[in-house]
């Protein structure tokens, strides 16, 4: 298969989920085995970040990568679009550290990526052939992902949040799936009982009812509930019968496995390629996706790996 780009740039604009601050973002074409680069244009011409893993600084709640003074978080997913949407090369040109949440999916990315369109490029895209499994664990959490050879990318998870109201939920993706329907939709979550901490602690700036799905794992007062309108703005929440906050409707049942992921096929793209692999996981993350986006990386430069 052949690598592709862009046809033509696409735009956007919008605050960060953490930060607050708004960005404007062009993901614009680029040349045949460029890959994924980040350019902080407040920062000059040559403000460069290559998306790789071994320039991610920060897994707090999102990705971040950086180099030198440049830094750009909340990749996950805008990353998770271009792989899903089967883009190799681009260079996204952002003018402030975190990148939109939108409406916290990937959908506007795959939207305007189809109306662009793409352009076939000569060179032959780049699969990372894995000679043996690998496989990392975080004791602390629970959370593991494994990386069994395979002779093409696919992707199965399963997430236990010890949730009444997500209960168990699995998700599952290859080549031959819609991404731009099945998990480009799929929105972040938070639950409720984060949402004051993550406020008082300036971790979700940008967070509204708009761009996260809130979970109600507990019972909560109306007095809570007018705090947490006045938090984001609205008039007046409540609870739906399911157990979520009722401004919105799940575009599957299993939207916040679908999520989570979307979040790890974006942190694995960090590898440098398209993984010729099943990749598994439990109660994936933002950290335990990085290092072993990072374990395959060393293997890659050690030449444990080959690059086809």
């Amino acid at each position: 298969m052949k690598q592709r780009t862009l046809n033509t740039p696409c735009t956007f604009s919008g605050k960060g989920l953490h930060t607050g601050k708004v960005a404007h973002m062009t993901v614009c074409p680029a040349s045949a085995n460029s890959g994924i680069r980040f350019l902080r244009t407040d920062l000059g011409k040559e403000a460069f970040v290559d998306a790789l893993a071994e320039n991610v600084s920060s897994t707090a709640r999102s990705t971040t990568i950086s180099s030198g003074n440049a830094s750009v978080s909340t990749i996950e997913h805008i990353m998770s679009a271009l792989t899903g949407m089967g883009i190799d090369n681009a260079i996204i040109e952002i003018d402030n550290v975190e990148v939109p949440i939108l409406d916290g999916s990937a959908l506007p990315y795959v939207e305007a990526f189809a109306k662009s369109g793409f352009a076939e490029q000569d060179a032959d895209r780049v699969y990372i052939d894995l000679p043996d499994e690998i496989e990392l664990k975080d004791e602390q959490s629970g959370s593991w992902v494994k990386i069994t050879p395979a002779d093409k990318p696919s992707y199965d998870l399963t997430v236990d949040f010890n949730s009444h109201v997500l209960g168990i939920q699995t998700a599952s993706w290859d080549l031959s799936h819609d991404y731009a329907h099945e998990i480009g939709p799929c929105r972040t979550f938070v639950f409720f009982h984060e949402v004051e901490y993550l406020f008082a602690n300036n971790l979700i700036k940008g967070g509204d009812v708009d761009n996260a799905i809130v979970i109600v794992e507990h019972p909560v007062t109306d007095e809570q509930l007018d705090r947490m309108a006045e938090l984001f703005g609205m008039p007046k929440l409540k609870v739906s019968e399911s157990g979520y906050l009722s401004n919105l409707k799940l575009h599957f049942p299993n939207e916040c496995g679908r999520h989570k992921l979307l979040d790890l096929i974006g942190d694995m793209r960090l590898a440098g390629g398209y993984l010729n692999a099943h990749i598994t996981g439990f109660k994936p993350g933002h950290k335990i996706n990085t290092n072993t986006a990072k374990a395959i990386r060393a293997l890659v430069a050690e030449k444990k790996i080959d690059r086809v």
